[in-house]
């Protein structure tokens, strides 16, 4: 059992949480009881995780999307609104971490994706330095690196082949970091695997040659949470129970 507010303090105090700048709020976003025995974690705070946490004895949640993000205007209606009240019918604190939990060295999502694909970073690029980029680990080209995605992750990416050069460099960043590649090739990459992409990569690929992967938002940021929980869990003595709710973006 640990409180609340050791969480919270736990939380913020492994994950770095006020180095960042942030798109939303990092840490508690709704309060629920004071003391905790399990906890639950997920991607995202939607309204079916928040049921499977009730259903499955949870105090409190931790996810990698929360409920208020800048330029919200505020107010508890509809989607939100429905979200919100069954966490304070049940007392459940939500503890919710964006890019603190995308840029830790070992629980991190950018970390743990390495992890599960077998790259290793080295050096770090882009805004606030989420980006990682290391060897590419025996990987001979763009095609063995998406082979190597797919079945990681369960599902075949987005790959835009580039100029088809070895692999010497694979840089990485989980979830919409599309606007990262442009960092990743002045970092040195041959090769940038994402979750999501737009418009302009497709050019950018081919006129660099540098390969672009784009192997889904949710799926490349499934680890991070349930690792950073698992620490905390382990830590204050909590039960820890991760929900996998499948998303196909």
């Amino acid at each position: 059992m640990a409180t609340r507010d050791e969480m919270e303090s736990y939380l913020n105090q492994l994950l770095v949480a006020d180095r960042f700048k942030d798109y939303g709020p990092n840490g508690l976003q709704v309060e629920g009881k004071a003391s905790v025995c399990k906890l639950v974690s997920g991607v995202t705070a939607s309204l079916a995780l928040i049921d499977a946490a009730i259903e499955a004895g949870a105090d409190a949640i931790l996810v990698h999307h929360g409920l208020f993000w800048r330029g919200h205007d505020g107010r508890l209606t509809g989607w939100l609104k429905a979200r919100v009240a069954r966490l304070l019918a049940h007392d459940i604190s939500l503890f919710a971490y964006h890019l603190p939990l995308d840029a830790h060295p070992e629980w991190g999502n950018n970390a743990q994706l390495g992890l599960q694909l077998g790259l290793r970073a080295d050096a770090r690029f882009g805004e606030q330095d989420l980006g990682f980029v290391g060897p590419a680990a025996g990987l001979a080209d763009a095609q063995a690196l998406a082979v190597r995605v797919a079945s990681a992750l369960g599902r075949t990416p987005l790959l835009l082949h580039g100029d088809g050069r070895p692999l010497q460099r694979v840089a990485w960043c989980s979830g919409g970091a599309q606007g990262y590649f442009e960092a990743a090739i002045a970092a040195g990459a041959d090769a940038f695997l994402t979750g999501e992409v737009s418009e302009p990569q497709a050019h950018l690929a081919r006129e660099t040659g540098v390969a672009f992967l784009a192997c889904g938002h949710h799926a490349t940021e499934r680890f991070g949470v349930p690792a950073v929980a698992a620490q905390m869990a382990q830590a204050l003595g909590l039960v820890h129970q991760h929900i996998e709710i499948d998303n196909p973006a």
